[in-house]
Formats: structure tokens, sequence, C-alpha cells
């Protein structure tokens, strides 16, 4: 079979769905359609609209397949989520890992829970750790889960839905979940203890062609039968795919959405500290990636109710009359999760511009914190929705010292995932290089922020 020239991508954040169509061979965007990735409380707990995610997948590529042609299918979604599947249906719903049902097991959680040494997952508020909520749904839903055949992390999930073929993915299993050892590339002792490892497909690579589109697919689509579908890949890890030896070793990948997430590419995983929500990712070869995180695309959207692009005058204000922004506005994760969000000034009073100044400058510094667990690679890629805050790029680089670079690709994971497939061209540019803040006053501005900003 010749390798896919048009494929589409199925990109399921946190925040919203997109479906992509690109160009293997030029990188080129030729069409997306996205949707609200909505949550759902009208059942056991909050959970995900699969359902609608679903008609809006398959009407997607009807569209796609009608207006441009459509030769494979790869997937990536958001990390911290599974479906628990009994025979051809789902067994239990898909759990929103925001609800707060996984703490009612919380205690009974913590005995059994592998030690961060063996993981390098920290645990997790909510349902966060996968584990915890596959041990929570089978203890306050046992009957349920009883009729549990096997267990699929989301971009597999919906391969399976496409293909009927089902698999599991070291990149999904790998973020933050208790499931995987990712020094050793083996289920953890959880699974192991909780008889949980029958209930996993075997393991696949992400890029491993799982099948062709089920007989039913393709006809309401209108694909062809033997359109391939990619395994998947875990989102922040598809973002990496492009930049694996594009880049000398560490190097350090910003990949941006509702998570902001610092991933340093050859980097150690000894400085990493389970109380500061810092872990190792797995990239789509198996390798371990020391990670630091924070919810900086959320935290920018409630602190920043109107954005517009900061003026000169806005940055020299807010920096010479240190308004600030201090962490965590989202509470329990982040580099800074026991501290609870504030103002230094009533942000009430700040024009639009300086409240976006402002918090630019404090996701580059919660981000500079990152860095300080994952480790500074030899330079920084900024990748997705904050490769557009110039503010937020330009302090980077003068907080680290180090070079930073704007990704070229502006569909973010999707470029990634679509890399997956053999015969994609790897033409990724090092990306704009942004020049080092020149602000009188900045490095004042963020050595106080350091000074009163404490981890524990």
């Amino acid at each position: 079979m010749p390798a896919p020239r048009q494929i589409a991508v199925i990109d399921i954040g946190k925040t919203n769905a997109k479906l992509v169509l690109l160009d293997a061979q030029t990188h080129e965007q030729l069409a997306v359609r996205s949707t609200p990735n909505t949550v759902l409380g009208d059942d056991i707990y909050p959970h995900a609209d699969v359902e609608r995610l679903w008609a809006f997948i398959l009407g997607g590529l009807k569209e796609l397949q009608a207006c441009y042609g459509v030769d494979g299918i790869s997937i990536t979604t958001h990390g911290a989520t599974a479906a628990l599947v009994a025979h051809d249906q789902l067994a239990l719903p898909v759990l929103d890992y925001e609800h707060a049902g996984p703490e009612e097991t919380a205690l009974e959680y913590a005995a059994v829970r592998p030690e961060f040494n063996e993981t390098l997952s920290p645990r997790l508020p909510n349902g966060l750790n996968l584990g915890a909520q596959i041990f929570w749904q089978s203890r306050a839903f046992s009957d349920r889960f009883a009729e549990v055949t096997h267990i699929l992390t989301y971009p597999q999930y919906w391969a399976w839905r496409l293909t009927g073929v089902a698999a599991s993915e070291v990149t999904s299993l790998g973020c933050h979940t208790d499931l995987w050892v990712p020094n050793a590339g083996r289920f953890s002792s959880l699974v192991v203890e909780m008889g949980w490892q029958p209930f996993f497909p075997n393991v696949m690579p992400a890029a491993t062609v799982l099948g062709t589109l089920l007989p039913d697919i393709a006809e309401q689509t209108g694909l062809s039968a033997e359109t391939p579908v990619a395994c998947g890949i875990h989102d922040s890890n598809s973002s990496l795919v492009p930049h694996l030896g594009a880049h000398e070793a560490p190097f350090t990948i910003v990949s941006s959405g509702t998570w902001t997430i610092c991933m340093t590419v050859g980097g150690d995983t000894a400085g990493l500290d389970a109380e500061r929500d810092s872990l190792a990712n797995v990239d789509a070869f198996g390798r371990p990636v020391p990670t630091a995180r924070f919810m900086g695309g959320r935290e920018f959207d409630m602190l920043v109710p109107n954005a517009a692009e900061p003026s000169d005058a806005d940055n020299s204000r807010v920096v010479s009359d240190a308004i600030q922004a201090r962490p965590s506005f989202v509470p329990g994760v982040g580099p800074f999760p026991h501290l609870v969000g504030r103002w230094t000034h009533d942000e009430a009073q700040l024009s639009a511009g300086e409240r976006t100044a402002a918090v630019s400058l404090y996701l580059a510094l919660v981000t500079q914190a990152c860095l300080s667990l994952c480790g500074l690679g030899r330079e920084i890629i900024i990748e997705g929705p904050l490769a557009r805050n110039r503010l937020y790029a330009q302090a980077l680089a003068r907080l680290t010292g180090v070079p930073v670079r704007i990704s070229a690709d502006a569909t973010g994971t999707s470029l990634g995932a679509m890399m997956l497939f053999k015969g994609a061209a790897h033409l990724l540019a090092g990306g704009e290089a942004v020049a080092p803040l020149e602000l009188e006053g900045f490095e004042a501005y963020a050595s106080h922020w350091r000074q009163t900003v404490r981890p524990h």
C-alpha cells in the first residue's frame, strides 16, 4: 500500500476537539474542523460526551473526504483518560479526570499505588492519575466493572472504534498514570497486583497501523475501506515527534494548550519532584522524558477575560509597578501546588493590555520554575497557542539564557500525529528565534517574584 498523502488527524484536547487534514509531504494544513469538548453530568459521574465526539468525527471525515480526499487517519488526545469497554460497548462512561470521585477512595489507593521511584508518576488530585480513576471505578461501580473486557487509553479507544482492533500504547500508559514503569518499559506493580493486566491489550508503537476502517465506518464517511488508521499518541508526546532526531540533545519542548507542558528530551529524571507535578513522560520510542507542567492555558483564560496585545507602555508599567500574578490559580497542580493564586494589585483596575502583559510574564516565570525540575535544554521550542504570545517567549528567553524558538507549525499536536505514518516528510524547520526581552527592571521584577514564591 502506498504511503498516505492526505492524513486526517483526530485531535481531542481537554477543551476543544479538532479534525485536521494535513498533507504528509508539504505539512500544509488543508482543512480543519473544530468543536468544544463538552462534559456531561447526566449519568453516574461527569463524563466525556463520546457520542457527540463520534458524530463530529464521522461527519468531519465525510466532509473532508468529499472536499479533499482522505488517505489515512491518525489520532492524538489528552491524557489521564481511558475507556472501560465491555465487549463492543462502554462498561462505564469515560470519566472526566477533573471529577473528584477518585478522592473518595484516596486512602485505599494510597496503600496500593507504587512509589514515585518506580513509576516517576506523582500523586495528583481527582482523576489525574489514571490508576486512581480505575481503582475508584472498580470499587464504586463494582458490578459494572466486573463486565470490563478491555481498558483502552483514549487515543486507542477511538482507533478501536474506527478499526475494531484493540491496542495499548506507551505514551498514554506513561503519562502520570501509576500504571507504567518508564525506565523498564513494563506495567507497574499496581497493574499486576490489582489483576488489571489482562484488560490491557497488547502494547503497540504509536506509529503502528492498527488496521483499516470497519466497513460500516467506510460506508458512513465515503472513505475507502482500505484507509489505514494509526494506533495514536498522547498529545504532549505528539508535539515531540517532529523534533525527535532534529535537535542536539538535550532540548526542551514547551507544549501549550489547556496545559503548559515542559519536556526535556535527553534530560535527566533525577531532578523530578513528586510534590511539584513533575514526572517522566514516555516518548513515541518508549524512552522516559523528564517533564514538568502546569495549567497555563486554563490560568490564562481565567486571568485574562479579554486578551489584548500589550503595548511597550503596558509592559513597562507592569514591570515598574511590580504588578504580578502569584501562583497557583488552579489548585493542586503545577510546581506550586499548595499555593493560592493572588494578584499583587487590584486586577480590575488594569487595562486589558496590562493584564495580558502581567499574565504573560507570570506564565514565563512559572515555566522557568518547571524547567528547574525537568531540566533546561540547549534550546527551547514553543508549540501551540503560547507560540503566538511574543512577550511570553521573549521573557522566557531572558529568564533562561538559552535560545528560544517559536514552532513554525501552526497545527500544534496534529503535525506529530500525522508524522506517525511512514513516508511523511520530516520538513520541520527550527522555527523563528525570539530575541530576549529588553525591558528595564525585568530582572529585579523576576527576582522579586521568585523570592516571594515558595513551593511548599
